[in-house]
């Protein structure tokens, strides 16, 4: 068995997608649910095509250079052809805030706004203007990115998990712009403290924010991100790793 995918939760519930023989099934990250799965070794996740999984026995992981998409909008400025067909369509700008106080700026097609922040596992954000494509879209966005920036990395994600967005810097931020509406988004972690960033599929699930898998295991609370398992083969079993334990465990 291979773990090939994830899906985030925007869409149905969160889950962890697992090869086995060609054919694909679906473990469901619902709240309370036991995943007991062992990682071996980790290589190239291979292709998912309607349901079915062609694996692949490079070392690249998650994928290897063959099975790598490069999406050609990561890093534009506007200052392009319009050459994807999804540049054309309407766009929204928006601000992200993940707690307490990491804030970015981001663009994507307008039916996307709510599905795109929760794939991000934004805290707060606040929906600034729609504009008629992918260009316009991306040269504001660059001109807000200056000032307020355009990436937040899963670690710093992590760091913030258990706090609450600090209600003043956002606030601030917000007076700056004008946004046509906010948004206030609740995982249900319910975590008091921080959780321990591991890479494992053993344990109790406790709820998922964007990528980040949480799990109870052995009186500690692990932050997962599910890409990072992407590519292991599992076997059902405890993780036989030794795990850091958070604080809490100790109190």
């Amino acid at each position: 068995m291979q773990i090939v995918g994830y899906e985030t939760g925007t869409d149905g519930p969160p889950a962890l997608l697992i090869a086995d023989d060609g054919s694909v099934s679906t473990v469901a990250l619902e709240p309370g649910t036991d995943l007991s799965y062992a990682l071996d070794e980790r290589h190239c996740a291979g292709v998912l095509d309607d349901g079915s999984h062609t694996p692949c026995p490079r070392d690249g992981a998650p994928y290897c250079d063959d099975h790598t998409y490069r999406w050609p909008c990561a890093r534009c400025t506007g200052e392009c052809s319009m050459p994807v067909e999804s540049c054309h369509e309407e766009h929204a700008i928006y601000l992200a805030a993940f707690a307490p106080e990491t804030f970015k700026v981001g663009v994507t097609r307008s039916w996307r706004l709510d599905t795109r922040l929760r794939e991000q596992g934004a805290d707060r954000a606040a929906h600034l203007r729609t504009v008629a494509d992918g260009r316009v879209a991306r040269q504001i966005e660059a001109e807000i990115a200056a000032e307020v920036g355009d990436r937040v990395r899963v670690p710093t994600k992590v760091r913030g998990l258990h706090e609450r967005v600090d209600d003043s810097a956002w606030s601030a931020l917000l007076t700056e712009f004008d946004p046509v509406e906010t948004y206030d988004f609740d995982y249900g972690l319910g975590l008091t403290d921080r959780p321990v960033s591991e890479t494992l599929a053993s344990g109790t699930v406790r709820g998922v924010q964007g990528r980040v898998l949480l799990l109870d295991n052995g009186g500690s609370t692990y932050a997962v991100d599910m890409r990072d398992l992407v590519g292991y083969d599992v076997r059902s079993g405890e993780s036989e790793r030794n795990l850091q334990s958070s604080l809490g465990a100790f109190g």
